[in-house]
């Protein structure tokens, strides 16, 4: 028989669960009439443990000791020196003088209160130069030289930064007559035809105006 066949014996099944059974009944029974207790209540007993103490005995006295060494007496307790009082000589208070000092009189000088800031200086200014007797000189004309006029024509003029006559007008004729009226004329066509050195603000060459006096005399 294999071992298949022994596990499909139904008779061996049926005592493993008989056996199964009967513990189950004795446990119960054991249970039920105390015996578990009274095993449990046997074990719970405390333990009751004693240590015995090993009784020594004295060594016994040696023998031929040396006596005990002599200890010095203590040092006598210091007793402090008796304090002595010296009294210091009394000694005479300073005596504080005091001094009178006449004050001083100093001279307090009040500072006149600042004026105004001075104006800047004004540009230097070099009005143009016009040398009429370097020029062309204007000419009688035939019906001024027959009446004779005469006279000084004052001319102003503008000069430009190159020298050259932009502009020219009689301030002063040579005279009321129609021949003076001539002459003025013939002043200004000269003028404005002549050249000069131009005027000059703070070093540099300008656009100035200039005046020029041109005498007319006849000469025999």
């Amino acid at each position: 028989m294999d071992f298949a066949q022994q596990q499909r014996n139904p008779s061996r099944h049926l005592t493993s669960i008989g056996i199964v059974v009967l513990m189950h009944l004795l446990l119960g029974y054991a249970l039920v009439s105390g015996l578990a207790r009274k095993v449990v209540e046997v074990i719970k007993q405390p333990i009751e443990t004693k240590i015995i103490e090993e009784v020594k005995t004295p060594p016994p006295p040696p023998e031929n000791l040396p006596p005990p060494p002599k200890m010095a007496p203590p040092p006598p307790s210091f007793v402090p020196p008796p304090e002595v009082v010296v009294q210091a000589p009394p000694q005479n208070a300073p005596t504080i003088t005091t001094t009178q000092v006449r004050p001083v009189e100093q001279a307090v000088r009040v500072a006149p209160p600042p004026g105004p800031p001075a104006p800047p200086a004004p540009p230097a200014r070099v009005a143009p130069a016009l040398n009429f007797n370097a020029c062309e000189k204007p000419e009688y004309t035939t019906a001024a030289r027959r009446a004779e006029a005469q006279g000084t024509v004052v001319v102003i003029y503008t000069m430009e930064t190159d020298g050259r006559i932009t502009e020219a007008s009689v301030e002063k004729s040579s005279g009321p007559t129609r021949e003076h009226k001539q002459l003025d004329r013939a002043t200004l066509e000269a003028v404005k035809a002549c050249k000069g050195r131009p005027g000059m603000v703070d070093g540099k060459p300008e656009r100035l105006s200039g005046r020029v006096e041109y005498v007319w005399k006849l000469v025999d």
